[in-house]
């Protein structure tokens, strides 16, 4: 039985006979009250990534089963930044764009540009499900360095999947493409801002896959507004934008 919400009459009298609950993006969050709605509630299938705005403290100590798709999302979101970033070395997104908005002068632009994925840094914050994926998808790559800024990887992973593990300054000074793949807690919300971007070189691009609030929008904006940096933004805040945001008509976004 498929419901949109977990508190009306209708989705209350569905719990109480429910043994399985299988949820995806969006699922309201398991509070006790909902909870005790479901007394014969044995197991969770998220059908989604992370459980961590599902799930609350009570339904571990219900001892209820929870089960994610985290690993399988991985795949489709790790092969898209793959996609992403190869687009981004030879700067096709920005490009197009030119073409759409100056007919007649974009080609000037194509003869300043390096067009190519070789030789390339590539950042990647977060040796994540995702970030680690996309460490091992770059070794189809003739890049210079994956650097991997994470504080709790391990260094012997992040050389096995094909990185170098690195603080995250040093990750961002160097990279050509920044790439991140961290969780959205307190501590990373606006972890890159008008600082960290100011440490990327000229012409770099930023892809967020991860999660928009990760990033200083107005920071990151101020910067693609003069075509010193780039991004592919897969994830804002908020999300969706509102159709007024700058955001969807800066040329190197």
């Amino acid at each position: 039985m498929w419901v949109e919400e977990l508190d009306s009459p209708a989705a209350r009298a569905r719990l109480a006979r429910a043994d399985v609950l299988v949820t995806s993006w969006g699922a309201p969050a398991l509070t006790t009250e909902r909870l005790d709605a479901a007394p014969g509630l044995r197991a969770v299938l998220h059908c989604a990534g992370s459980v961590r705005g599902l799930v609350a403290d009570e339904v571990w100590r219900r001892g209820i089963v929870v089960s994610s798709a985290a690993e399988e999302n991985a795949v489709p979101v790790a092969e898209y930044t793959l996609a992403a970033i190869i687009m981004a070395g030879k700067k096709a997104p920005y490009l197009a764009a030119r073409a759409r908005h100056d007919r007649d002068g974009w080609a000037a632009t194509v003869v300043r540009r390096d067009l190519s994925n070789r030789g390339r840094t590539v950042g990647v914050v977060g040796f994540s499900r995702i970030g680690r994926r996309v460490v091992e998808l770059l070794r189809v790559l003739d890049t210079a360095a994956v650097l991997v800024s994470d504080p709790y990887a391990d260094p012997a992973e992040v050389a096995a999947a094909g990185g170098r593990l690195v603080p995250l300054d040093d990750a961002l000074r160097r990279s050509d493409i920044l790439s991140l793949h961290a969780p959205s807690l307190p501590a990373t919300r606006h972890m890159i801002g008008a600082r960290e971007l100011a440490l990327l070189p000229d012409g770099a691009t930023l892809i967020n896959t991860a999660r928009g609030a990760l990033v200083d929008h107005d920071a990151l904006l101020a910067e693609c507004a003069t075509e010193r940096l780039h991004a592919i933004l897969d994830v804002t805040e908020p999300e969706p934008l509102p159709a007024t945001s700058p955001c969807g008509t800066c040329p190197t976004s």
